[in-house]
């Protein structure tokens, strides 16, 4: 699989990497055999960048990840992790001191001295341009405890305020066929700045996977049941904020598109790769084969300047009026 630099860090990573929330929460139960199962599989494709967050099961999948990678010692892998949702989202708690006891829990469940990556998880906009935050995040690299920092954001102006910050490392921001702003001006910045662009939500919580219908059912605590009109955290977050009726018709278009051979997951997928700026992908797998899928969309095929704009015209059609201008 290709791999690419991620930013500013001194890692070269997968372009399809893996995205572990469904392994801690919000997206029905994943045993532990079935969590290794996946990162196997994940491993086994080429995969070398997961990623996480201490929130996700309040650790148990930075943990997860952590006994994974014991028993795998001699596994190419990148681990990113965020930092920061475990608390009341204010501003005052986004401290140096905190920075410190959210690093050294999440060095305990990742079992490393030196993280890979850590991102602030989505923080109050105001987090974005304070230089006391960036001055500590420094501190932590200096004290070798992590090796780089990004930021993970819900929207394009909140990603364009950390990029204009030097040490920054990556950006991860939803992106895929359904959410398109961030080409815009948010690509094309971090790509003249070198800063690294991890794309989240790339299925738009799996309806660009063609699998759903108007009447697919999700489990309760499932967050495309209890976050589908932003009940608990951003919107955006769970179908990329779309409305799931229109999302379920969109892609039903949208596979219309995909060449003969492709699966929809991997055509979503490869869009993305194809997206000049981008570092890596992070869809998520509950299984297997999701996981093996997802990885082929790394390999060796084009899906030609026709279908992107096919992509562009179909979000123009049905998202660009309702959404663009939110995130």
């Amino acid at each position: 699989m290709e791999q690419r630099r991620l930013g500013r860090t001194p890692f070269d990573v997968s372009v399809i990497g893996l995205g572990t929330w469904q392994l801690g929460a919000d997206w029905g139960d994943v045993s532990e055999t079935e969590a290794f199962a996946v990162l196997d599989a994940s491993a086994e494709a080429g995969v070398t960048l997961f990623d996480t967050a201490d929130v996700y099961g309040d650790g148990k999948s930075e943990q997860t990840i952590g006994r994974w990678r014991r028993s795998n010692e001699d596994a190419p892998l990148t681990v990113a992790t965020k930092m920061g949702r475990r608390e009341p989202q204010e501003v005052a708690n986004y401290s140096r001191a905190n920075f410190i006891t959210w690093v050294d829990r999440s060095r305990r469940n990742l079992g490393q001295d030196t993280l890979d990556l850590v991102q602030l998880h989505c923080p109050p906009t105001p987090v974005f341009a304070s230089d006391e935050v960036y001055d500590a995040l420094d501190e932590l690299v200096e004290r070798r405890m992590i090796a780089a920092y990004g930021v993970s954001v819900e929207t394009c102006a909140q990603a364009l305020t950390a990029i204009a910050r030097p040490n920054l490392a990556t950006v991860q921001i939803i992106l895929n066929a359904f959410r398109l702003k961030p080409l815009d001006e948010v690509l094309p910045a971090a790509q003249e700045a070198g800063v690294g662009i991890i794309a989240r939500v790339p299925l738009a919580s799996g309806l660009l996977s063609g699998r759903y219908t108007e009447e697919t059912t999700f489990a309760p605590n499932d967050h495309r049941s209890f976050n589908r009109h932003g009940e608990a955290f951003d919107q955006g977050e769970t179908f990329s904020g779309v409305d799931f009726e229109t999302g379920v018709r969109a892609a039903r278009d949208f596979a219309k598109l995909v060449p003969e051979g492709v699966s929809e997951s991997q055509a979503a997928l490869k869009w993305i790769v194809e997206q000049p700026g981008v570092s890596t992908v992070i869809p998520g797998a509950r299984n297997v084969d999701q996981a093996r899928s997802n990885a082929e969309a790394g390999s060796v095929f084009d899906l030609g300047d026709e279908f992107h704009d096919r992509v562009e015209r179909l979000y123009d059609r049905e998202f660009r009026s309702v959404i663009h201008s939110r995130w």
